[in-house]
């Protein structure tokens, strides 16, 4: 299904002009036809050949339901721009216009009706004049008569080509659907319509509703039940669960795909960048209040009355009731950081200056420094291969700038801390994440590069800081003591005799200085290696007997030895307690 929305001056032929295509009467409450115009949206549908189906949401063109007609063409892609033959350029026209351009919309069709009681040319030429300064410039003029029907095979045409060179929309997108009416239907319930831009709901979904959530008991297609609906369509579901507060002015969403926010940093675009500090910020098919708060040129911080589920690059429109002024917003980031300090606005505008809209994955991450992958995905950022030197750690990515900030940070306070408690060398990855305001520790060992080294869960920096003196010289004379038997490691005795009692030996092995096997058995650096040369030579398979036997040492030393060894992959344990050397 395509959808277009009609636009145009009040009174021009847009409700006839939708029926004289579809045969359908957009206009359906009894108001709408003793007044003579539109009062909420209407919509009528047709198939065309070679197309399928178009459905028209026809708005309305007085100025008093200005906001019903931004509601109709808000989630729509395509316009169907009407205009009188029989009648000068009107406010409302210009309105309409401004109000499509400033949402960027960029497909349409214009349609000069009643040619039969006009010469059509007038204002066929001063409408692509005034298109001529918008986004809608060169979209194709077509005279049309409702009641004749010259010019509706033509428009036919153009509306096929139109609706043919649409972007298609992505059926696996996270859905959207801005709610433009409500109503209950006898035995059914409550039912919601809209224009659904992308994505799919189908008979048995959950969807939030920001603040609760509702659950599709039926789907409507142009009128017809489907068990599911891909956009664009117009759609008209029959929900139950939290429907109280579902209006005009609610919005059904996939459940935790989006974050529902009240401020927002916006790049708008308009005639003169002065805008009002209260203005109505209409998108997709709501509106509410909101507070502008410049930064700097066309940027501003906008904050809302209401949190509203909004992505990068979304468009919509700011509005000033009372001089009837509007200025187009593109959305730059939806989940901004606050404005703390003085001077912060202008600080935060330089952040901006050269952001598109665009949703872009480097971008965000050298931003935000440090951010969930699922808050990118949720404020519309597609979840692409990590860019060149981003750290990317579970959930979590960390830019590059950040990543090597990070990186000095822990050498400088594993280097400050050992030289404060030289016996304690090293800080685990939890004390660090904390005091470096990182998410996860998992972030601090991503980092991590030479000479930063992570051992025991704690990170050390071999040869920042020097080991006190009375460890140094236990050492030195542990040392001796293997320096003929290196797999002999010494009895508890002996390491009370040295000094080395378990700080010292935790604090050396850290530094590189000792390889602890288990507690109280230790050797020095390099054993595992030796050990691993030695039985080498033995009949592979061997067993821990024959092992303890070719490194001359005992039961209590070789188990573990043997242990280490597997861990660190240098041998393999068989079902029978045998060993190979890897």
């Amino acid at each position: 299904m395509h959808v277009v929305a009609t636009a145009g001056h009040v009174d021009h032929g847009k409700s006839a002009l939708v029926q004289a295509l579809t045969g359908s009467d957009p206009d359906r409450l009894e108001e709408e036809h003793r007044r003579g115009l539109s009062i909420q949206l209407g919509y009528a549908w047709t198939a065309l050949p070679g197309v399928g189906d178009i459905a028209f949401v026809d708005v309305p063109g007085h100025e008093r339901f200005i906001s019903t007609m931004l509601a109709g063409v808000g989630p729509v892609p395509a316009v169907l721009f009407v205009v009188a033959a029989d009648d000068p350029w009107m406010p409302q026209a210009a309105e309409h216009l401004a109000a499509l351009d400033a949402l960027g919309v960029a497909h349409g069709v214009v349609a000069v009706t009643r040619c039969d009681l006009a010469d059509p040319a007038p204002a066929a030429a001063r409408a692509a004049a005034e298109l001529r300064r918008t986004s809608l410039h060169g979209s194709p003029v077509v005279p049309v008569s409702s009641r004749t029907g010259a010019g509706l095979g033509e428009l036919r045409n153009r509306l096929a080509e139109l609706v043919l060179g649409l972007p298609a929309a992505d059926p696996d997108a996270d859905v959207r659907l801005w709610v433009d009416r409500r109503f209950t239907v006898s035995g059914a319930g409550t039912v919601v319509t809209g224009t659904l831009p992308a994505g799919t709901v189908a008979r048995g979904d959950t969807l939030s509703t920001g603040s609760g959530s509702v659950r599709v008991r039926g789907v409507q297609s142009l009128e017809q039940p489907v068990d599911s609906v891909s956009g664009v369509a117009r759609v008209a579901l029959n929900v139950t669960g939290d429907v109280e507060d579902l209006d005009r002015s609610s919005l059904l969403t996939t459940p935790g795909a989006h974050s529902w926010t009240t401020t927002l940093d916006v790049r708008v675009s308009g005639d003169a960048i002065t805008l009002p500090t209260l203005p109505m910020l209409h998108v997709g098919a709501m509106s509410l209040s909101a507070r502008c708060r410049p930064l700097a040129g066309d940027l501003v911080r906008l904050t809302l009355s209401r949190p509203l589920p909004l992505r990068v690059g979304d468009r919509a429109l700011l509005r000033d009731p009372g001089s009837r002024a509007v200025w187009g917003v593109h959305v730059l980031d939806p989940l901004p950081p606050p404005l703390r300090r003085r001077g912060g606005a202008g600080d935060r505008a330089q952040v901006l200056l050269d952001l598109t809209g665009t949703p872009d994955l480097a971008s965000e991450v050298a931003r935000r420094e440090v951010v969930e992958l699922a808050t990118l995905r949720r404020i519309g950022v597609p979840d692409l291969p990590a860019p060149a030197g981003v750290v990317r750690a579970g959930s979590w990515l960390l830019s590059a700038g950040r990543a090597e900030r990070v990186r000095e940070q822990v050498r400088d306070a594993v280097i400050e801390h050992d030289r404060a408690r030289p016996l304690d060398r090293g800080l685990s990855l939890t004390v660090l994440a904390e005091r470096l305001d990182l998410p996860t520790p998992e972030l601090v060992a991503a980092v991590l590069r030479e000479p930063l080294r992570l051992v025991d869960g704690r990170v050390v920096v071999p040869g920042a800081g020097d080991l006190p003196a009375e460890v140094e010289r236990a050492l030195a004379a542990l040392a001796g003591d293997l320096a003929e038997s290196p797999f002999a490691a010494p009895t508890a005795e002996r390491l009370r005799e040295l000094g080395l009692d378990t700080a010292a030996q935790a604090a050396a092995a850290r530094s590189g200085r000792l390889l602890r096997l288990a507690p109280g058995i230790v050797v020095l650096p390099g054993a595992d290696r030796l050990a691993v040369a030695a039985l080498s030579e033995l009949p592979q398979p061997f067993t821990a007997s024959e092992a303890r036997t070719r490194l001359g040492t005992s039961r209590r030393v070789v188990l573990p030895l043997l242990e280490h060894l597997d861990r660190a992959r240098l041998t393999r344990r068989l079902p029978d307690d045998r060993r190979l050397v890897l």
